[in-house]
């Protein structure tokens, strides 16, 4: 296991800076997730770590070495990429086996360590077929066991899950999680899926344009986002946000009323508050009124859009069996106790009631 350690590191292409100074503490055995959106930086940072990109400024260190001039060969990581890039060829065991053959390890030294690939990922009945003959999320398990016969302090993933369907995404999710519990190895993570982000992590970077937004644990970041950025990404569904203005002893939400809440300044301020934290036809500190435009029913629970009067738009959850249907008149009540606050600046107000 190894520690990473990230100071001031930036990136640029020609003129163009994509990572702005970014310092970051991986602890040694986490499992910490690198999560935004498309063109965030998120796979940039990770190619720096691995030694496949330059750095342009400041310094990665692995353990106590920095490694800014090591090529990947000697950082003694292990990465896993979005493309399987198996060997066609060449059965499991001889893709799992030919990149210690080439470091001219020794025959048995080699065999002990696939056949312990085998057993973690449990892949041993696939041991003599060809790629061609795996399923995704099987050839995705002998990239993933190619990358653990190398024994590594550190395993690199880049959106290994991305070219799976939706179940294997999950099942590959559990095995991922499972595999860390068994390993303890220091893992980071780059993925856009913030619930794969929520669901493995025991810390997330949130990236946004090239900059660190917020670092925490799952918990932290939904229930404490630091700023707007981090509570409209992370959650699903998004969490609802309404536009106020902060006056004396509460928050006045455009005309649907006043929030009972000290903010410790005065003006214009966003209110956010999770689709689990409004009531349909329930009591709260502030009621608002609209007409419901979407019921999505998934089971176990309703998503309910409502538009209100003023045009704004709001998604609330309900239980699978609450009997709504569009076009219903409801009433959306909440606490202030539940609702997050965001100054003009778009960073976060601590209240009190």
């Amino acid at each position: 296991m190894a520690s990473v350690t990230l100071s001031e590191v930036r990136k640029a292409y020609s003129s163009m800076e994509v990572i702005h100074g970014i310092d970051l503490e991986v602890q040694s055995g986490e499992f910490l997730v690198l999560v935004g959106p498309s063109g965030c930086g998120k796979s940039t940072l990770l190619r720096m770590i691995a030694g496949l990109e330059e750095i342009t400024d400041g310094t990665i260190s692995i353990g106590d070495r920095v490694v800014n001039d090591l090529p990947a060969s000697q950082r003694n990581l292990s990465m896993v990429f979005q493309s399987y890039a198996l060997y066609p060829h060449m059965s499991v065991r001889k893709n799992l086996a030919f990149g210690l053959s080439n470091l001219r390890m020794p025959k048995d030294e080699i065999e002990r360590r696939v056949a312990d690939a085998a057993r973690i990922l449990q892949i041993g009945e696939l041991m003599e077929r060809k790629p061609r003959q795996l399923s995704g999320g099987q050839k995705q398990r002998v990239a993933i066991g190619r990358a653990i016969v190398r024994e590594p302090q550190l395993f690199l993933f880049d959106e290994p899950l991305s070219n799976l369907d939706a179940e294997l995404r999950v099942q590959m999710r559990v095995e991922l999680a499972g595999l860390y519990n068994r390993l303890g190895t220091t893992m980071i993570y780059v993925t856009h899926d913030q619930t794969e982000a929520m669901t493995m992590a025991t810390r997330i970077a949130v990236l946004n344009k090239g900059n660190l937004e917020q670092v925490g644990t799952p918990f932290e970041l939904y229930n404490n986002p630091r700023n707007l950025f981090v509570a409209s990404f992370i959650g699903s569904p998004k969490m609802n946000l309404l536009k106020g203005d902060a006056a004396g002893q509460g928050v006045n939400l455009s005309g649907l009323g006043t929030l009972p809440a000290q903010l410790g300044t005065s003006g214009p301020v966003t209110v956010g508050i999770r689709p689990e934290h409004l009531g349909l036809n329930q009591p709260g500190d502030i009621a608002v009124d609209g007409t419901i435009t979407l019921v999505e029913y998934l089971g176990s629970e309703l998503f309910v859009y409502v538009a209100l009067a003023d045009g704004q738009s709001l998604l609330a959850q309900a239980p699978g069996n609450a009997q709504f249907k569009r076009g219903d008149k409801v009433s959306l009540g909440f606490k202030a106790s539940d609702a997050h606050f965001f100054d003009a600046e778009g960073l976060r107000i601590e209240a009190s009631a």
